[in-house]
């Protein structure tokens, strides 16, 4: 097992694995994390616990940033994996994903809750055993019609207009997390919950 460390979390961020998933709705949270470990300098390079990772220090904490390889359905293995390995509760678990509740460009900071119909969310609570873990959904819009297949439109991809507005939320999330990471969740949520580019 690994070094116990009271100062370690995990941020991860959820997607499909695969060069044809890259810009879907579903991979938000692979680009979030991309995102922060860029302006972090972190390279999430390390190919183990059924993931890619990279580890890294913020104001004084150890951070691993995770991107599960096991496609989303079965996220909450690889979560699990690195977590239980590094001694890192769930309350110390940013999760990074879509949320087709939210218009392109809004976020939403949450210190808990249930999966709400997300099969990455779903795996991780069942896995952990725990829905207390903070997440950071990243809105990708609702399907165009109440009859549209989930599956096909969380992997469609997004329009020229809804691209620009979800660079904003993409950026806003890495920065949500590292304030749950500083200054905790209510903190997180005053400051990004609902913001918008426009």
């Amino acid at each position: 097992m690994g070094k116990s460390d009271s100062e370690s979390w995990l941020i991860a961020g959820l997607g499909n694995p695969g060069p044809e998933y890259v810009k879907t709705r579903h991979n938000c949270g692979f680009r979030a994390l991309d995102l922060l470990a860029q302006s972090l300098d972190c390279k999430i390079d390390k190919l183990k616990f059924q993931g890619l990772y990279g580890q890294t220090s913020y104001h004084g904490k150890k951070l691993f940033l995770l991107k599960p390889q096991t496609f989303m359905n079965l996220s909450g293995r690889s979560v699990l994996q690195l977590s239980a390995y590094f001694h890192i509760p769930p309350q110390r678990i940013i999760v990074l994903f879509d949320d087709i509740s939210l218009a392109p460009g809004r976020l939403r900071v949450r210190a808990e809750g249930s999966a709400g119909g997300h099969n990455g969310i779903k795996s991780i609570i069942q896995e952990l055993g725990s829905q207390s873990f903070p997440r950071v959904k990243i809105g990708v819009g609702a399907k165009p019609t109440p009859e549209f297949d989930l599956a096909a439109w969380v992997l469609s991809t997004f329009s020229a207009n809804e691209e620009k507005a979800l660079a904003f939320s993409l950026e806003n999330a890495g920065k949500a997390a590292l304030t749950i990471v500083e200054s905790g969740v209510p903190e997180a949520a005053s400051r990004f919950n609902g913001s918008h580019p426009e």
